[in-house]
């Protein structure tokens, strides 16, 4: 559905620290910086970005926004969790754990990265 995913930030090194951290749990790459100063996270789905705004203001969460990663386990979402924490990222909502509604039965990992953006780690239960 998506191409790509672009995420301000206020520090570039402080974002790209964490998400190396936390993407790497999730069997992604560090980001390859390029001429511009933009780091780029690729899958063979899409593509993820942390950019300074082009507009040359300060970098700010969207409120009601957050960006989920896809996690293989419960584990490997705990482990882009800590990974977050340690690395600059603010745990948020409830510890990660099961939640369920509509139907759907999920495991959830939140954090607020450097730059103050709700993302998520998010695993399917298996029915």
């Amino acid at each position: 559905m998506f191409s790509h995913v672009m995420l301000g930030a206020n520090d570039l090194e402080a974002s790209r620290k964490f998400y190396d951290a936390t993407l790497a749990t999730l069997g992604y790459k560090p980001g390859i910086k390029d001429e511009r100063g933009r780091y780029f996270y690729f899958s063979d789905n899409g593509i993820f970005i942390l950019t300074t705004p082009i507009n040359g203001e300060p970098a700010s969460a969207g409120n009601g926004s957050t960006i989920g990663f896809a996690a293989a386990t419960p584990e490997q979402a705990n482990a882009w969790h800590e990974a977050g924490v340690a690395n600059g990222g603010i745990a948020i909502e409830d510890p990660p754990g099961v939640r369920e509604g509509g139907g759907m039965k999920l495991y959830l990992a939140y954090l607020r990265d450097p730059s103050g953006n709700k993302i998520c780690a998010l695993h399917r239960v298996a029915a």
